[in-house]
């Protein structure tokens, strides 16, 4: 990647974002299934899925935060800030807040359903849901939208800094940062802060997703999500993934192979051989990273490219990580009546999931301006119709399917 090009428009990390949203909502489906602890639970739990869930588990979500905070610098440096922040803040709080009243609730119904502290009747639960109850769960909630909310509170933060982090990340972009991280050592050097993390606050802070006492995923998120900030338009740092990622791939296969039967034995293993786990747990963090930079590479080599169904999917991937974990509880509990056998029930709910988004997207948030924004979509959206249309080379409908796709303040 030449410099001059690190301020085009990136469709590489527009299809990483769209590509790690589908990898959570496949990763909630086995969520479903695993014996780990979730809201509802399929009849046929098994251990089956989770060599792949431990294999996406270690940069799923840090990957989404980087691609954030590129997206920020992006839109940010387009904007004038007080004007960005506010339309940002309210394009993000809006969906929560709708979220987490309305989304969100169908999962603590089921989950309180299942553990029997209350009656059938989805209608007579919500107005308990939304006055503060006291259940066994925490009401109202965001549940799978923590990361909506983590986002607020980061963009605020980096936008009240934003002065200075444009200073430090023009420092960044030198040829001896290139050189810094030539050799293998892009692996190594980024690394050190989640290195920190992994033996101090990881052992102090459980993950709890509540925001104000979550100080261990916010050094591990906030720290990611600064590094796609300053690194967004660097072209020291896109140099060097351009030249490494395949060396960085080699790494993340290797530790992958190694590491799984690890973590499948992890408790017995903590007990009997410490030292291999101390080994284990650094080595998840190289295992992370490796895996984040061969995806940013993998992406600038063969998706730095504009498609019809990249700008549909840009639009809509957001409503679909909204809708999408309500859907499987509710289609999961409605199949389980069924007993269709582990496979059949898999597929299926994979299936329904899937259209449910699609559907609702396509027939009642894309096409009602009133509610697009309370699924963070503001402005015109590209329909089928039109995805049809341009992919057979026709002309598109006019009226409200832009094939420009989102601007990069919408897009971040």
């Amino acid at each position: 990647m030449q410099t001059t090009d690190i301020n085009r428009r990136r469709y590489d990390l527009d299809w990483l974002r769209v590509i790690a949203f589908g990898l959570l909502i496949f990763y909630h489906v086995g969520m479903f299934y695993v014996p780990w602890d979730w809201h509802v639970k399929s009849t046929y739990v098994t251990t089956a899925p989770e060599g792949p869930m431990m294999l996406l588990n270690p940069w799923r979500l840090s990957l989404l935060f980087l691609i954030s905070g590129v997206a920020l610098r992006y839109a940010a440096d387009k904007v004038p800030a007080l004007r960005f922040t506010a339309s940002r803040f309210f394009k993000l709080f809006i969906p929560l807040v709708f979220g987490m009243a309305v989304i969100v609730a169908p999962q603590s119904y089921f989950q309180l359903l299942r553990l029997h502290e209350i009656g059938p009747g989805f209608l007579a639960f919500w107005p308990r849901y939304l006055g503060h109850e006291h259940f066994s769960v925490m009401v109202p909630t965001w549940n799978h939208l923590w990361y909506v909310a983590y986002l607020i509170v980061y963009t605020l933060v980096a936008m009240a800094l934003m002065p200075a982090l444009r200073r430090l990340a023009k420092w960044l972009d030198r040829d001896s940062v290139e050189r810094a991280l030539s050799g293998g050592r892009i692996l190594v050097l980024p690394l050190l802060p989640f290195i920190l993390y992994r033996f101090t606050t990881d052992y102090w802070f459980p993950t709890t997703h509540a925001l104000v006492d979550d100080w261990n995923a916010h050094a591990n998120f906030f720290t990611i999500f600064l590094y796609g900030l300053l690194l967004a338009k660097n072209g020291a740092f896109w140099r060097a993934v351009q030249s490494q990622w395949r060396l960085c791939l080699a790494v993340a296969v290797g530790l992958g192979v190694v590491l799984t039967p690890v973590w499948s034995h992890w408790d017995a293993w903590m007990q009997d051989k410490p030292v291999l786990i101390v080994i284990a747990q650094a080595a998840r963090v190289f295992y992370a990273w490796a895996a984040i930079l061969s995806l940013l590479g993998a992406a600038q080599a063969y998706l730095n490219r504009p498609s019809p169904l990249l700008s549909y999917l840009t639009r809509a991937i957001f409503p679909f990580y909204i809708l999408h974990q309500t859907l499987i509880v509710v289609f999961g509990v409605w199949l389980s009546r069924y007993q269709l056998g582990a496979v059949p029930e898999f597929l299926a709910l994979v299936g329904l999931t899937s259209l449910g988004c699609i559907g609702l997207y396509e027939y009642l948030i894309r096409p009602l301006p009133w509610l697009r924004p309370l699924f963070g979509v503001f402005g015109e959206a590209p329909s089928l119709k039109a995805l049809r249309a341009k992919a057979l080379g026709q002309k598109a409908p006019a009226a409200g399917t832009a094939w420009q796709g989102a601007s990069t303040e919408e897009r971040s």
